[in-house]
C-alpha cells in the first residue's frame, strides 16, 4: 500500500459533560469510565486513518494527572502518531473544562497502539503518514524511542540470562523487604 494521508486527515474531537452516573465512590470522575473514552476516541481515529475495522493492542502511559468532577466538559482529541505496517500509534489529550468558571486543566495523555483488522480478522496495511509540521515530526520520533525502549526492556527482562539476583540492589531504596528462602 503506497498512499499516504495527512495526520489532519484522522484527528478526532469529542467532548462531553461529566454526569454523576461516571462518577466513584469518592465523587471524582471514574478511571474506567475515561479509559473507555479513550479507547473509543483510539478507535474512531485508528479507523478514519486506516479504514478499516481496528482492534487496540497496548495502551502506553496512563497516567491521570488531575482529577476530573462531576459537571465538568471533558475534551478528548485524538491524532495518529505514528504508523507501522498494520499498526498505528494514536496519541490521545484529556482536558476538563469547569465550565462555569472556564479553567482548564490537562488530565491525562496517553498512546493507544492499535491494529487494522481485514474482513476475516487478519492484519492489514494501513496508510503511511505525511507529517506537516516540527510537532508532528516529534510525535512521530517520540512514538518510535517508545517503541525502541520497550522492545529493549523486554528482550532484557525475557533474556535466557536474566536473573533477579543481578537485579536486588535496586531494590534497597525502596520500601520492600525481600524474604526469599535460601534456595531461591
Amino acid at each position: 500500500m503506497k498512499n499516504y494521508k495527512k495526520v489532519d486527515a484522522s484527528r478526532i474531537s469529542i467532548s462531553e459533560l461529566m454526569l454523576p452516573s461516571h462518577s466513584n465512590f469518592s465523587g471524582k470522575i471514574h478511571g474506567g469510565y475515561i479509559l473507555n473514552l479513550m479507547d473509543q476516541i483510539a478507535f474512531a481515529c485508528a479507523s478514519k486513518h486506516s479504514k478499516a475495522y481496528c482492534v487496540t493492542a497496548s495502551v502506553d502511559t496512563v497516567d491521570f494527572l488531575n482529577p476530573i468532577e462531576v459537571g465538568e466538559l471533558v475534551t478528548m482529541k485524538a491524532s495518529v502518531n505514528f504508523v507501522g505496517n498494520t499498526s498505528m500509534v494514536v496519541g490521545i489529550r484529556v482536558i476538563a473544562e469547569n465550565i462555569q468558571t472556564g479553567v482548564i486543566k490537562h488530565c491525562n495523555s496517553s498512546y493507544f497502539t492499535m491494529v487494522a483488522k481485514d474482513a476475516s480478522g487478519k492484519s492489514t496495511p494501513v496508510p503511511g503518514l505525511i507529517l506537516n509540521d516540527k510537532n508532528e515530526v516529534k510525535r512521530f520520533l517520540k512514538a518510535l524511542k517508545r517503541m525502541e525502549t520497550k522492545k529493549q526492556r523486554q528482550f532484557e527482562f525475557d533474556h535466557q540470562d536474566f536473573s533477579h539476583i543481578d537485579y536486588l540492589p535496586l531494590l534497597q531504596d525502596h520500601k520492600v523487604r525481600i524474604d526469599l528462602p535460601d534456595n531461591f
